[in-house]
């Protein structure tokens, strides 16, 4: 078996790491850290009797991860107290809206930047508090890269705290402008829900549209085994609410990523057991095999193999955010400035 599929088991099924040896523990734990789900595995086998070596790590990842929750849900605040004067939802996205609205998803995950979803027409204001208020400044300090962002992507330039050193990414859809899909931005904003705190969090449908799209629709599958994690995370969570698939359903076909939503529960399912509804999540394609080739593609070392198929999904990625023309001439201005 190899070492990513070691980790999708033992994250699916805890019980199967009774079977490892010395060496299997050494792979899995290697792969959990390449693929940024040690603290996710390290609450799951939580509990179990493990080699003392790897208990000891994974109770190290469980206090790193849970330091990682509280500085998370910290910036969601410091950003909320920025914004207070600014009168418009300020939604969070991606691991600190998990682990702010209490879900699965949140317990042991990997949590970088803070990413917050704001109107388009605010931005400028959302800026402004953020630089004058709350200690934000711009990385991006590049004409054409600011440019770049302001015009064609889904987010502002990042920008980090000129102390704590964490970043905030501001969006105001979850797909760049140039891609394919139009997500109804406006449709997010307005079926988000309230936290006590004064922020929001994505419906329960937008969340796993969100995290498809993140999966498939704007990137490489880098990452991927963590993305399908958290929409099997977040599918357990909600997928027993009455008339949640067929609200799922509906929210894929109004964002345009019914055939995103539709993989990612037929390789949720095949790679993690998860439960999917058969209508929403379609038949199987021949193409899915590639996909689960690249979401495994690492050795028992947690290096990342099969390159030619890795460049195809780069490729992939950059054919996705932009037509030919426009990507021609974005590679060719990156490639002189290098």
């Amino acid at each position: 078996m190899t070492g990513a599929r070691l980790l999708t088991r033992a994250l699916a099924d805890p019980a199967s790491v009774a079977a490892l040896d010395a060496d299997d523990w050494t792979t899995l734990l290697t792969m959990a850290r390449a693929e940024q789900l040690i603290g996710s595995l390290a609450h799951r086998l939580d509990g179990i009797a493990l080699p003392d070596a790897a208990a000891a790590i994974l109770g190290d990842a469980r206090l790193s991860m849970d330091h990682a929750r509280r500085q998370a849900l910290w910036e969601a605040e410091m950003a909320r107290r920025a914004l207070a004067d600014v009168d418009v939802p300020v939604v969070l996205l991606k691991g600190t809206a998990y682990v702010a609205a209490g879900l699965s998803a949140g317990i042991g995950r990997s949590i970088g930047d803070l990413d917050i979803l704001v109107p388009r027409d605010a931005l400028g204001v959302v800026e402004e508090a953020l630089i004058e208020r709350g200690g934000w400044e711009w990385v991006k300090e590049d004409d054409y890269d600011d440019a770049y962002y302001r015009d064609h992507m889904h987010e502002l330039p990042p920008l980090i705290h000129k102390e704590r050193d964490r970043m905030i990414d501001v969006h105001h859809t979850i797909l760049p402008l140039t891609a394919k899909p139009t997500p109804d931005a406006a449709a997010l904003l307005a079926d988000s829900e309230p936290l006590e705190s004064g922020l929001r969090v994505l419906s329960a449908p937008d969340m796993i549209c969100h995290a498809a799209c993140h999966l498939f629709a704007d990137g490489d599958l880098a990452g991927g085994l963590r993305n399908l994690w958290d929409i099997d995370r977040l599918l357990r969570d909600f997928g027993d609410a009455p008339g949640f698939w067929d609200r799922l359903g509906e929210c894929a076909d109004r964002h345009q990523l019914s055939r995103a939503i539709a993989r990612a529960l037929r390789l949720a399912e095949r790679l993690y057991g998860t439960p999917v509804d058969g209508d929403v999540a379609g038949r199987g394609r021949a193409g899915d095999a590639l996909y689960i080739r690249r979401l495994l593609a690492r050795d028992g070392w947690g290096r990342e193999t099969r390159k030619g198929l890795r460049g195809a999904f780069y490729i992939r990625s950059h054919w996705l955010r932009m037509p030919p023309v426009m990507l021609g001439r974005h590679l060719w201005t990156k490639w002189r400035k290098n």
